[in-house]
């Protein structure tokens, strides 16, 4: 018990990046997937295919490797970040990147007759999304941007290969300094707690937003 109470303070302090880390990105991430989606949509050449390049680089190259890209690489042509700048630059990227491609899938879903329908009834563009569009798009897309939200927790843990020390890595080296497997077990506890207190609150969004399918 007492060696509990020894390792908890300082797995709450790996965890405090551990949250940094998540909140930034997804309150980063999620406004920027938005614009990069109806980019990827847009008629417009010179519009799509940079972004369609971007998504490509994201997806096609490990989150851990752009860290390091970001952190270790840039600086050589002389753009320098700090540590947890270059962690959420890359994290707010690649997250950007996979949300988009599942809006985009999303607003491609909707029928094309509602824009036309909104502009018959002189509905704004900007209100044919708000009201309209954006709903429905997020009705249909929630189960997979949950399912992202929930691997941005656990993706957290790669922060540590530029020296942060967030949850995973707090844990291992308390459990290195106290030769036992506790850490590693009170970090999957505190882990599991903050997925399940996620999905929950998921699941009530989704259920709010439920009645734009019907």
């Amino acid at each position: 018990m007492s060696s509990i109470i020894d390792i908890l303070p300082n797995l709450f302090r790996g965890l405090e990046y551990t949250l940094i880390v998540f909140s930034l990105t997804l309150l980063l991430s999620f406004p920027l997937s938005i614009f990069v989606a109806w980019g990827r949509v847009s008629k417009n050449k010179l519009i799509q295919k940079p972004l369609a390049t971007y998504i490509t680089i994201m997806r096609g190259t490990p989150l851990l490797l752009q860290v390091i890209f970001i952190y270790y690489g840039l600086p050589l042509i002389g753009i320098v970040f700090d540590r947890l700048t270059a962690v959420i630059i890359a994290f707010t990227l690649n997250y950007a990147a996979y949300l988009a491609e599942i809006l985009r899938g999303g607003i491609q879903s909707i029928d094309p007759g509602q824009y036309e329908a909104s502009q018959v009834t002189g509905i704004s563009t900007f209100q044919t999304y708000r009201y309209i569009i954006i709903p429905q798009v997020l009705a249909r897309t929630l189960t997979a941007i949950s399912n992202e939200v929930i691997t941005l927790v656990k993706d957290t843990s790669l922060i540590y290969v530029v020296g942060i020390g967030e949850l995973l890595h707090a844990a291992k080296i308390q459990a290195n300094l106290h030769v036992t497997l506790i850490p590693y077990i009170l970090a999957g506890v505190i882990y599991l707690i903050i997925i399940l207190i996620l999905t929950r609150i998921l699941t009530h969004i989704e259920r709010r937003f439920v009645l734009y399918e019907r």
